[in-house]
């Protein structure tokens, strides 16, 4: 579970930050129960499953993984987020 107290505690340091492995790897140790994973936002594209972003923000968008099983996916729902991705959105900004 991931909670949006949480997703805005993670939000405000990939804006303070930016966007990159440093911060990342900062993410991780802070927060260890999640897991991160980085891409550019055209890679997720409109596949099956993958909704909505659950927070956009300058630069990158937020989507919600579910690991609970053998695969990871995207899901919309809270209770059963295990991780984010951080996917850029401004390519060499």
């Amino acid at each position: 579970m991931i909670t949006p107290e949480r997703i805005e505690q993670v939000t405000r340091v990939v804006e303070r930050a930016g966007l990159n492995e440093r911060t990342l790897s900062a993410l991780r140790e802070a927060f260890g129960e999640i897991h991160f994973t980085y891409c550019m936002d055209d890679d997720i594209g409109a596949g099956v499953g993958v909704g909505a972003p659950v927070r956009e923000a300058e630069g990158f968008n937020l989507y919600l993984v579910d690991g609970r099983s053998h695969c990871m996916r995207f899901t919309n729902d809270l209770a059963a987020a295990t991780g984010l991705v951080l996917a850029e959105t401004d390519h060499g900004a």
